[in-house]
């Protein structure tokens, strides 16, 4: 059977998805419509090709994108929206990872169909917090055990505390998930534990872990996520393989760019100046942006590239004192202004004849590939 993205099912059912590499993912906002909240298709568009050609991985349908307040129809509609924009604009090797987790494990495993047949690659998966004191090590396991089997599609584990009523996956519980199921194909931190993040990565990112424990598809490994961009430079050298972040959205060059350049200071300490720099203006915005949440991402598209918008009801746009207080405060300031000298340099190297001097960033750019 023919899938909705021109990819064929595999055995089984299994789909054959776009390759997964170490890298940096955008969480993608859903963007809606004044007065109505139906979905701004347009926008969302707009957006998702901005954060491509700006080397961005896309992330759907996730705590950014209000996956919560979306009627399942509406994912849909959003993935093979999504899917059908990037290849149109030739961006038909670049993988989706689509957010899938909802309240029960029959419900999760429905929805992961429905985002592979719209054309997700990947999908992210958070426990239910709903019933969050039921669910001990034993029914989590279960639980991300059964939606990986009948998936598809390779599963992403979430965890995200703030988001699941608190449950807290620890090291121990994630190491063991990824050893019994062929088809999780890694793990997003945004708990930000660095500590758990270096323990997972000494288990699964190495070679023996690939021999003892060989994934279901061979082009999805075992990948480390954080899930904020303020410590992607240490977690590099932990043999972490990137992040998804919010912080994407509002900066995508910053985040490439530092991403590109904590790999490569692995084998060019030379590099690590500058990525440490980068990493210092990165770290400090992501905290302030951080604590504005959906709203105040939204509210920084808005003054950036013209678009952004309301939240979806419950949650409310920001008053106009804290949005301005965010938009003049010093820490987002100077992440605008790496990322309008970022956006500058892109401009210069499409003009061949005009040398480009960038200290060794340039150099680390070409060294490692496009991620994503």
């Amino acid at each position: 059977m023919s899938m909705a993205n021109g990819l064929s099912n595999g055995v089984n059912g299994v789909k054959h998805s776009r390759p997964l590499a170490p890298g940096i993912w955008a969480p993608v906002p859903t963007f809606f419509l004044p007065g109505s909240e139906e979905l701004d298709l347009a926008t969302f568009k707009r957006h998702v090709l901005y954060l491509a050609k700006a080397g961005m991985g896309i992330l759907l349908c996730g705590s950014m994108g209000e996956a919560h307040h979306l009627e399942d129809s509406e994912r849909v509609l959003l993935i093979r929206t999504a899917r059908q924009a990037l290849d149109a604009a030739g961006f038909r090797d670049a993988p989706i990872i689509a957010g899938t987790g909802v309240g029960s494990t029959r419900k999760t495993i429905e929805l992961t169909r429905q985002a592979a047949e719209a054309g997700a690659d990947y999908a992210i998966v958070i426990a239910s917090g709903y019933y969050a004191g039921a669910l001990d090590y034993p029914a989590l396991k279960t639980f991300f055990l059964e939606v990986a089997e009948a998936s598809p599609i390779p599963i992403m584990i979430y965890n995200y505390p703030g988001a699941a009523g608190g449950i807290e996956l620890d090291s121990d519980i994630i190491e063991s998930i990824a050893k019994e199921s062929s088809n999780i194909c890694g793990v997003k931190l945004t708990c930000g534990n660095v500590g758990k993040l270096v323990r997972i990565a000494t288990a699964t990112a190495v070679p023996s872990f690939d021999k003892l424990y060989p994934r279901r598809n061979k082009d999805a490994p075992f990948l480390v996520l954080g899930g904020f961009a303020d410590f992607i430079l240490p977690s590099a050298f932990a043999r972490a393989h990137g992040a998804i972040a919010g912080l994407g959205n509002v900066a995508p060059r910053s985040l490439v760019r530092l991403t590109q350049l904590s790999f490569a200071a692995i084998n060019d300490p030379t590099l690590l100046p500058e990525a440490q720099r980068i990493q210092d203006i990165v770290a400090a915005g992501d905290r302030t942006i951080a604590l504005g949440g959906i709203s105040g991402t939204k509210f920084l598209l808005e003054k950036l590239l013209g678009y952004g918008g309301a939240p979806r009801r419950p949650m409310l746009r920001l008053t106009k004192e804290r949005e301005e207080a965010l938009w003049q405060h010093k820490n987002v300031q100077a992440l605008v202004e790496l990322e309008k000298a970022l956006e500058r340099e892109a401009m210069v190297k499409m003009t061949p004849s005009i040398a480009l001097n960038t200290n060794g960033a340039d150099r680390a750019s070409r060294e490692v590939s496009a991620f994503a």
